[in-house]
């Protein structure tokens, strides 16, 4: 499509964005305002716009709320778990391995890693930070350490190779006209590159914030990150009403139940979901399904743990638990969603609900478009052509996705590695990194990245920022590194 003025104004706010949150600063305002301008530059109407910045909040609300919604059931299940004492005996065990933050947090990484290697990222995450988070922060790994290990591990290192599913490599070698297998094994080495060089420049950032473990500091964590930061009247209010559900003997004997039983039923989920996996028959679950499978044992679960704690007051006290955890879910991730409804306005997917285009309308793409604007100026060198791939690819993660890129990098790299005197797999796996890295998410606060900041009790704004320098550095070392190798 050609460029419009309203393809101008939407770049000139996606640099003002990225500036903000360089600058530490909110960029809530920034979009809400951007996406007014973007829409009423393009329809040329002021109503149509206002019903476009309210659309793109809807749009993206419905594309986010299922992150929302098991962040929810999760918070309120460990609340559940709460009244019952059961949240200190589940990790007990885990902490004999988890002996002080500096193990943990490598002991995080190396789980979530292969996890997520086999069922992707939005099922293991919550997987990994229902059971080892909570036991990592209380051998004094900070909360904010423990959400950059696994958003490193799984959104960046398991899903940007992607080995084991190779539905990445195969979008990006598909669009490039290669073998998948040729990106694949590139990709994998990259990303492990890429990975590795976060890891440890991660590592090196928190490390002197690493507690004592169980100290004063590391319990106040734990309550953060499970949204149960409260005063002492209420807690004082919470212990009477406890008293008055069951008695002392009763909540050790189902507490000692419940630490056995959800760590089990967790492990269930994924043996289960590891023997479809090798069997071949998936169903789905390498997605959303598979983060949906697990919200649903999590609802079972949540009930279970209310009426094992207050009997007939479970009526009452699930309700309780469930509002609770959408407060804190919507407390912590609420201002994604302006946000993502700008980035979604990039994308052709979006662009239709966002601006009340017909059926037969043109639908813009405005990141989209620009980028295919730009790649045409990329000289035919070498150096410059695998970072400007690079740049793409990370432009293209800005919509959130991190795959939707991949056909844009992949054809990219099939049509000027020849002239740079590349392979097209290196382009390739070279785009592919740039886009998983940053969309998939490591690095923008309207991704998947949300669900990790969410679990982990952290600003996912925070935690974005957190990341850039060690994922930037990893992705310009792994570029490097491929176009001395290859």
């Amino acid at each position: 499509m050609e460029l419009t003025l309203a393809h101008w104004g939407y770049a000139l706010v996606t640099i003002i964005v990225i500036v903000t949150m360089l600058f530490r600063r909110g960029v809530v305002l920034p979009t809400l305002i951007g996406t007014l301008l973007v829409a009423w530059i393009y329809k040329g109407s002021l109503v149509g716009a206002l019903q476009a910045v309210f659309n793109a909040n809807l749009v993206a609300a419905k594309e986010l709320f299922s992150i929302f919604l098991i962040i929810t059931f999760m918070v309120a299940l460990l609340q559940s778990l709460k009244d019952l004492g059961a949240d200190q005996k589940m990790i007990s065990p885990i902490q004999k391995v988890m002996k002080n933050g500096h193990i943990a947090y490598f002991v995080l990484i190396g789980i979530t890693f292969i996890v997520s290697l086999f069922f992707w990222p939005t099922p293991a995450v919550p997987l990994v930070c229902a059971l080892l988070v909570p036991a990592a922060v209380r051998a004094g790994l900070p909360a904010i350490g423990a959400a950059m290990a696994v958003a490193i591990a799984g959104q960046g290192m398991a899903l940007s190779s992607d080995y084991i599913m190779q539905i990445a490599p195969m979008l990006s070698a598909t669009a490039a006209g290669i073998e998948t297998a040729a990106v694949a094994d590139k990709a994998l080495i990259l990303s492990l590159i890429t990975g590795g060089t976060a890891i440890v420049m991660a590592y090196v950032m928190v490390r002197k914030t690493i507690q004592k473990p169980n100290n004063e500091t590391v319990e106040k964590e734990i309550n953060a990150m499970q949204g149960l930061v409260i005063d002492q009247q209420t807690a004082n209010e919470l212990s009477a009403a406890a008293e008055q559900f069951i008695s002392d003997k009763e909540k050790e004997r189902w507490s000692k139940l419940f630490a056995v039983l959800v760590p089990a039923a967790m492990l269930a989920v994924m043996i289960f979901m590891f023997s479809t996996k090798t069997s071949g028959s998936m169903g789905g679950f390498e997605g959303g399904d598979g983060a949906a499978f697990i919200g649903g044992v999590a609802i079972v679960l949540l009930a279970l743990a209310s009426v094992a704690f207050g009997r007939i007051h479970a009526l009452d006290k699930i309700s309780d638990h469930i509002t609770e955890g959408f407060v804190f879910a919507f407390r912590a991730m609420g201002p994604v969603i302006p946000i993502a409804g700008f980035f979604f306005l990039g994308s052709g997917d979006f662009t239709a609900s966002i601006l009340s285009l017909g059926e037969d309308a043109a639908k813009p793409a405005f990141l989209f478009d620009l980028v295919q604007a730009v790649q045409a100026g990329i000289p035919q060198n070498a150096v410059v052509t695998a970072f400007g791939v690079l740049i793409i690819g990370i432009i293209t993660g800005l919509d959130g996705s991190g795959f939707s890129g991949l056909p844009l990098t992949g054809a990219l790299s099939g049509a000027m590695a020849g002239g740079a005197g590349l392979d097209p797999s290196t382009l390739a796996a070279i785009g592919q990194m740039g886009s998983i890295w940053t969309g998939g998410g490591t690095l923008i606060a309207w991704s998947s990245l949300v669900a990790v900041a969410g679990f982990c009790g952290v600003s996912v704004l925070e935690l974005a920022r957190k990341n850039f320098l060690p994922v930037m550095s990893g992705l310009i070392l792994a570029t490097i590194l491929a176009l001395i190798i290859w």
